[in-house]
């Protein structure tokens, strides 16, 4: 565990990897999924319930040894839009940045209705963002709108 200096406590830092903060708490578990953070045999720390002035509660992930691209980092982005990404090399931030939704996303979830051509036969589905504080996605194919409480990541 970490220690206990003034009323914080500090996790153990990661010599190499990524950290995802500021992930709304009701999501962590969701963003352990898509990422499919199971299957990864590095170390992988993450804290729920975290106390923050920006959220009210938060999450945060620290996975040893892996770099993420851009294709799960969408997957962040939309469950949780405003998430900081830090990437560590020798124990030091070497990049950071907050996440934002892109404006279009592909291959990430199926479309929420179940008579669109993408749930019947072998295509991609591809959506527009019409919202991102909630994230909310219409379907390039049959134009349903699908929010966050809808999404069947893939």
């Amino acid at each position: 565990m970490g220690n206990i200096q003034g009323k914080q406590m500090v996790v153990s830092a990661i010599k190499n990897g990524t950290v995802i903060d500021h992930i709304p708490s009701k999501n962590l578990f969701k963003v352990i999924s898509i990422l499919k953070l199971e299957n990864i045999d590095t170390q992988i720390t993450f804290g729920l319930n975290l106390e923050s002035k920006k959220l009210g509660s938060k999450a945060i992930i620290k996975i040893a040894d892996k770099f993420f691209e851009q294709d799960d980092i969408n997957k962040i982005a939309i469950l949780a839009p405003e998430a900081k990404l830090s990437i560590i090399k020798d124990y030091q931030v070497v990049e950071k940045m907050v996440l934002t939704c892109p404006d279009k996303i592909q291959g990430i979830t199926k479309c929420f209705n179940p008579k669109c051509v993408t749930n019947h036969q072998n295509i991609t589905p591809k959506y527009s963002v019409i919202g991102k504080k909630p994230v909310i996605l219409k379907c390039e194919y049959c134009e349903k709108n699908t929010d966050f409480e809808h999404f069947n990541f893939i």
